[in-house]
């Protein structure tokens, strides 16, 4: 990611389901310098008849100690997965502990993410693939961002979400990579950016607006990232480029010259 340019990661735990990996996965996030969110609502583990016992375990034995260490607390609202009831439950139970809220929600089916990422004050729901006219317009209403993600709807197959309708309409719109063994293999925001202007019909400059300060509001830090201004982290990436629009416009090429963090250019891997 460094590689790539990217200077301030989220990650999500989400992949263990139980105590000891839910918890080390947050750690390792922290540890490696990211912002680390609470994905305990992922799935439902095997070993468990539903959600509804699930829940009554994650909350109970992981909850305590994920809120000491994450920022965040998401849940994948949808068919097969949780549903509205049991996301309410989640994610009310994580703000009560502190933790900001996100939603996974409409990447197959619309199952109402929408309207609870609004009435719970959610910082962002991401996805979108399935939203359609009534989340558009009801995001553009809202403080919620839509978290779009172009190279996981390309990985598996699905339609694209609607970025531009969302932008039209007054939505703010994050992009990010989704980089994750199941569906998005990705580490590369370039890359994303390339997909957001071919795919999604952003324009370069929305596509690194969506990256950056719009991304930087998505984790509670555009107070000081995501934009050059003083009083700003001086987190920077120089393109060895004739216009800066390539990082969209040529796409998968590595143009990545030198990327400086906290002012200070860092050795890439």
């Amino acid at each position: 990611m460094l590689n790539a340019g990217t200077t301030t990661f989220e990650a999500k735990s989400g992949y263990g389901l139980d105590h000891d990996t839910e918890i080390a996965q947050l750690r390792a996030i922290r540890r490696a310098g990211g912002v680390p969110t609470w994905l305990g609502a992922h799935a439902v583990p095997p070993e468990f008849a539903g959600g509804d016992p699930y829940l009554e375990f994650v909350l109970a034995e992981v909850l305590p100690e994920a809120a000491e260490i994450a920022e965040a607390a998401d849940v994948f609202l949808e068919d097969g997965a949780f549903d509205e009831h049991q996301a309410r439950r989640y994610l009310t139970a994580c703000r009560d502990a502190g933790l900001a809220l996100r939603l996974h929600g409409d990447q197959f089916t619309v199952q109402g993410a929408v309207p609870l990422a609004i009435e719970l004050g959610a910082r962002s729901v991401d996805h979108l693939e399935a939203t359609g006219p009534d989340g558009v317009r009801a995001l553009a209403a809202s403080d919620v961002t839509a978290v779009v993600l172009p190279a996981s709807a390309l990985f598996i197959g699905r339609a694209m979400p609607p970025a531009r309708a969302l932008v039209d309409a007054g939505a703010a719109v994050a992009l990010a990579t989704d980089f994750n063994p199941g569906s998005a293999f990705c580490e590369s925001l370039p890359l994303v950016c390339s997909l957001a202007a071919t795919q999604l019909k952003l324009s370069p400059a929305e596509a690194l607006g969506a990256c950056t300060v719009n991304a930087a509001h998505v984790l509670g830090r555009s107070d000081r990232k995501g934009r050059i201004a003083p009083g700003y982290d001086a987190d920077l990436v120089l393109l060895d480029v004739p216009d800066w629009r390539y990082l969209a416009y040529h796409l998968g090429h590595d143009h990545v010259a030198a990327v400086v963090v906290g002012g200070e250019q860092t050795e890439l891997p």
